[in-house]
């Protein structure tokens, strides 16, 4: 929902401050030669009404040039009516007949726009912040044909992207920015071009949505990860079972391989002192680890007994 802020922005007047004149040395230097002439004939016939004709001509001189810069466009009108563009460069004007109504600036202007608390189609808020890139291609119908082409560009830019959350998914609007940039340039510039503008391109900055959602989200990407290595666990232990399963096999019919076997686990299991290590009664009936293991158990005593007597009472080596 739009704050008051916003409603008494929108109330003001859509009407931009008119230009502010261009101030060249050709009118300059027309002021200051009729001032000059009128100045140096009051001087010769000691009148002081040549210097204010001077003054008065050279003021309606210094209105009739202009100057547009490389990138401007004039629109002239001439008692009202349309008499064409002028520039780049020094044209000239009839003074109180004619008027420069409005600069056109032709180069690539940026406008940010934004959507604040708009619902996705699957009643999500979100704030959106985006970037337009675009220019005047027909200065002619910028000037003629709206009252304010920049003004209007930035909310045709504003409600399209409204138009485009309200009818787009919120994962569509996170995932798949590429498409909902190049909808919105197409959308802007169909409603741009008949004021004689043009879009170059439209970037989304920012998506900002709900901390509660994010919170969720958060959530359920933990989840579906922990689901992803759950399910990768249990396809390597299916893979351990099938190679147990061959090697089942090859043990099967060599009882040397298996008691070799057999005796590599108990070195696994007992190559530390003290180690304990239990053993299923199914292996040690299968594997003939119980005399294995017997033989292990005396052989770790008599080093432990070969220890205890090679020390002193105090615990000293003998």
């Amino acid at each position: 929902m739009a704050s008051p802020a916003d409603a008494a922005e929108r109330s003001k007047t859509t009407r931009t401050p008119p230009e502010t004149p261009h101030l060249n040395v050709v009118s300059i230097f027309l002021f200051a030669a009729s001032f000059g002439i009128g100045l140096a004939v009051t001087v010769a016939t000691d009148n002081a009404v040549p210097v204010f004709v001077g003054m008065i001509v050279g003021f309606v001189s210094a209105l009739s040039p202009k100057v547009a810069q490389q990138w401007e466009r004039a629109i002239v009108l001439r008692l009202g009516n349309y008499t064409g563009l002028r520039g780049p460069g020094l044209f000239w004007v009839i003074p109180g007949v004619d008027q420069v109504s409005s600069w056109i600036d032709q180069r690539i202007i940026t406008t940010s726009f934004a959507a604040e608390e708009s619902l996705t189609s699957d009643t999500v808020p979100v704030n959106v912040d985006a970037v337009l890139f675009w220019l005047v291609y027909d200065p002619e119908k910028a000037a003629l044909e709206v009252q304010d082409y920049k003004l209007a560009v930035s909310w045709a830019a504003q409600t399209a992207l409204r138009d485009i959350i309200g009818r787009t998914p919120l994962t569509v609007l996170l995932r798949g920015r590429e498409q909902i940039e190049a909808e919105l340039q197409k959308l802007i510039d169909e409603r741009s071009n008949p004021w004689g503008v043009t879009v170059q391109s439209v970037e989304m900055r920012d998506i900002v949505i709900p901390e509660s959602l994010q919170d969720a989200m958060s959530r359920e990407a933990q989840a579906a990860r922990e689901k992803e290595a759950r399910i990768i666990l249990g396809q390597a232990e299916v893979e351990i079972a099938h190679l147990f399963e061959q090697a089942s096999k090859s043990y099967e019919h060599n009882p040397t391989a298996l008691h070799l076997r057999a005796m590599n686990i108990l070195y696994e299991g007992l190559k530390e002192k003290g180690a304990l290590m239990l053993v299923p009664s199914t292996a040690v009936e299968s594997m003939g680890l119980g005399g294995l293991m017997g033989m292990a158990a005396l052989r770790q005593q008599t080093l432990s007994n070969a220890d205890a007597s090679s020390k002193g009472p105090d615990g000293a080596v003998v």
